[in-house]
């Protein structure tokens, strides 16, 4: 009762401000046509990445930095798990390689001299010999003391578990202080930008799905596009409907998984129904609408229910719009509901 009341309200309003110089206005005339009436499917929103982020190393948790519900950027660092151990680790290790690097320069630099020297006779055989295989020990060591210091920097970055992606953590399980070993899932994050929309489709209706067009979904009060992925060939054999499956990029909308979509497709069946341009049918008070244009040159504000869709042009039903009527199509975003209007031809 009070929408209503406010509808009234609204449009005495609207009346009462168009009450100055017509409006100019672009009009066409109502036509009747044979479409393929719309029938509305229901189905549901899923995320199609998800990750269960799991620890590659053991450690007490000492750092979280998110909660259930927040958004993350990829490469945001989400847990830090205590390193201490490893810290002194790692220093032990890099110094042993630069230990291993200074035995390595002066053993390279004596079998240098001793290249000269056993050319020269001045030094044994055995001499020289003992100096060659000390640098290739030397190399050795350098390598193993270079490669241990390099596990232990992987092991390291491991401590500092990262958001694999762009998206919004939906589950946190792990808490301070908790003791995580290898493998232990510590959060879900899901990436709400890329979507699944799944609808149940009777044969009949797959059959028209084109994977080029784009197809118009209604979100809530969102409208998105969307283009058919694919259409899985095992179904529901008492309904005889088969899971079809639409994908979209989502950037600026916040959507949940499970959430319902809708999404309308033509008929078989075609029904007579009047035909107007698109341009025609406008937005008003939360509800399709066209505007005609009586014969006192006011703007009459006509509900309508849209039925079909063909090239550039609508499918419409709607109480006191027939066949023959000027309708308007250019400048109706700057009427009101009994606005005076002039018919520019």
């Amino acid at each position: 009762m009070i929408k209503k009341f406010l509808l009234i309200l609204s449009l005495a309003v609207f009346s009462f401000a168009a009450g100055g110089a017509p409006s100019f206005v672009n009009t066409v005339k109502v036509e009747k046509g044979v479409v393929n009436p719309l029938e509305e499917f229901i189905g549901t929103v899923n995320f199609s990445k998800s990750s269960k982020v799991a620890s590659q190393s053991s450690g007490v948790v000492i750092k979280i930095n998110f909660e259930a519900g927040d958004t993350v950027k990829k490469g945001d660092i989400l847990i830090e798990i205590d390193s201490e151990i490893l810290d002194s680790q790692i220093i032990s290790a890099a110094s042993l390689y630069e230990v291993s690097k200074i035995n390595l320069e002066n053993a390279t630099k004596d079998f240098t001299r001793y290249q000269e020297l056993i050319s020269k006779k001045s030094i044994s055989q055995k001499t020289f010999d003992d100096s060659f295989f000390k640098v290739s020990t030397m190399k050795q060591n350098l390598n193993s003391a270079k490669a241990n210091l390099n596990e232990l920097v992987i092991q390291k970055k491991k401590k500092v578990i990262l958001a694999p992606f762009n998206g919004v953590v939906i589950e946190k399980n792990t808490e301070i202080s908790q003791w995580l070993s290898m493998g232990n899932e510590v959060a879900t994050i899901v990436d709400t930008s890329n979507i699944d929309l799944i609808f149940n489709l009777p044969t009949s209706y797959i059959y028209k799905l084109d994977k080029i067009k784009e197809y118009e979904i209604n979100l809530g009060i969102d409208k998105i596009k969307s283009k058919m992925y694919a259409a899985i060939v095992k179904g529901d054999k008492r309904t005889r409907t088969y899971p079809v499956k639409f994908k979209s990029k989502v950037m600026d909308k916040f959507l949940y998984d499970g959430m319902e979509a809708k999404i309308k497709l033509p008929r078989n069946k075609k029904i007579e129904s009047l035909i107007v341009p698109r341009d025609a049918v406008i937005k008003r008070f939360g509800q399709n609408v066209v505007f005609t244009v009586n014969e006192k040159s006011m703007a009459i504000m006509i509900p309508v229910k849209i039925v079909g869709y063909e090239r550039k042009s609508i499918a419409v039903l709607g109480q006191g719009l027939a066949d023959g009527m000027d309708v308007v199509v250019k400048g109706n975003e700057r009427i009101f509901p009994n606005s005076p209007v002039s018919i520019l031809k």
